[in-house]
């Protein structure tokens, strides 16, 4: 029977929501659970907020979310980058309106208070009418600041608890996606293309984490496209090389590629897959004359055996705990950003290799419409998915989800790692992570 509560859940309420293979629904449908999450998972661990390429110059901003919290972060003068909660100090207006822009002063549209991009108050309108002991170098009439900012190869994360471990601990073994993308560019350096999409959907946000590392999902939610996929002329589309039909062919697992691929999860919640993709150019083969200049492009900075080993990095939906997802070798980024109980916002960026051939980026944002736009295919097929698992966990009958497939196949190494393949191994390595975030 579902107990029903008047009040927060304690620590040990929340331990018996999660067992070794099962999950209550009030992981996912209670709004008292998700007020929790918010201030212990995603106010406590460090999130993305921005990339170094959105915030070049003095002025850059880039307006996301912190947690519960709607922030700008921001390159000041000095070159720093700031995170500023996007407030009026004075009477608590929303400041900025805009995803992302450039300005060197932040004029509240209700009083017009000036503030620069360090939240530093600059100047009010009629300044003789406040008292004499106010002051525009008074903190206490400045943006508040999210105190802990940091980054890792461009990365920009903040945290917003008190006195957090190092943002290098935190991404421990997940910062080799990092830098494997970056090593991946030609000259270096990588940057945020102005190709962006934003999607919603009615779900909780832990189900589109943990639909990124479900194998089994694909052969039957995205069989109305791998169907006419494989009745279609191989090589027939001058426009993509054939890039658009093989990623929907490749949804089409057999029970070969379920026990093919590898799946591994760490400590903190963390998890990634091995890529499925194995055809055509999405896998870079050698005879393709774009791939071999870019090849040629790349051995100049790294040399031939180094090339080899960044390029040999197959993994696919790399997951930085809680909400972070990055696919290197497609230059894919994704970001789950929680609302409420049910409701979702995901982004998805593309990047742009430095010093790539121009159609690399072509191909960069053809994967990313074909995968994750709203008329994608693929994507609005999981939605359907995450939408009908949303609308069955709100109802009290049946309380208890299964997550045992594969439970005892899986492997646990030495460093914590837990690795396996065909398995719901993602989703517990999820949930034991979720527990200890929310029980510390």
């Amino acid at each position: 029977m579902t107990v029903v509560t008047n009040h927060p859940p304690s620590n040990d309420e929340i331990r018996t929501l999660v067992r070794p293979e099962h999950v209550h629904r009030r992981a996912y449908a209670d709004p008292e659970i998700f007020a929790i999450e918010q201030e212990r998972i995603f106010g406590r661990l460090w999130l993305y907020v921005a990339h170094d390429s959105q915030l070049r110059h003095p002025g850059d901003f880039v307006r996301t979310r912190l947690a519960q919290h709607e922030v700008m972060v921001t390159r000041n003068q000095d070159g720093k980058i700031y995170v500023l909660h996007n407030r009026c100090p004075h009477r608590g207006a929303r400041l900025c309106m805009v995803d992302r822009g450039s300005s060197r002063l932040f004029t509240c549209p209700y009083h017009a208070w000036v503030f620069r991009p360090d939240g530093s108050l600059s100047a009010v309108p009629h300044p003789q009418s406040y008292p004499a002991n106010f002051s525009v170098a008074d903190p206490e009439n400045h943006i508040q600041r999210v105190k802990n900012v940091d980054s890792y190869r461009g990365f920009v994360f903040a945290n917003l608890s008190d006195s957090p471990s190092p943002l290098v601990e935190f991404l421990g073994p997940m910062r080799d996606v990092i830098d494997n993308l970056i090593e991946r560019a030609p000259d270096g350096e990588i940057e945020i293309a102005d190709s962006t999409f934003t999607l919603e959907y009615h779900g909780n946000w832990k189900l589109h984490m943990e639909n990124a590392n479900d194998v089994f999902h694909p052969s039957f939610v995205h069989s109305s496209s791998v169907a006419p996929a494989r009745a279609a002329a191989g090589n027939a589309s001058i426009l993509d090389q054939d890039q658009t039909r093989e990623m929907l062919l490749a949804n089409g697992f057999s029970q070969t590629d379920w026990e093919g691929i590898q799946l591994t999860g760490l400590p903190g919640g963390h998890t990634f897959m091995t890529s499925f993709y194995k055809k055509g150019v999405l896998v870079h083969e050698q005879q393709d004359p774009v791939i071999q200049r870019y090849h040629a492009a790349l051995e100049q900075r790294l040399g031939s055996e180094r090339t080899v080993e960044v390029l040999e990095m197959n993994r696919f939906n790399n997951i930085i705990y809680p909400n972070l997802l990055i696919n290197a070798q497609h230059q894919q980024m994704r970001i789950t950003v929680p609302l409420s109980v049910d409701l979702t916002l995901v982004h998805v960026h593309c990047f742009r290799l430095k010093g790539a051939p121009e159609e690399m980026f072509h191909r960069a944002i053809r994967f990313l419409t074909t995968l994750g736009s709203p008329a994608s295919m693929i994507f609005s097929d999981d939605v359907e998915m995450l939408e009908r698992c949303q609308q069955g966990l709100a109802k009290q009958a049946g309380p208890w989800i299964n997550i045992a497939r594969g439970f005892d196949k899986d492997r646990r190494d030495s460093n914590g790692s837990i690795g396996g393949a065909a398995s719901e191994l993602p989703m517990r390595v999820q949930f034991e992570a979720w527990v200890n975030y929310l029980t510390q």
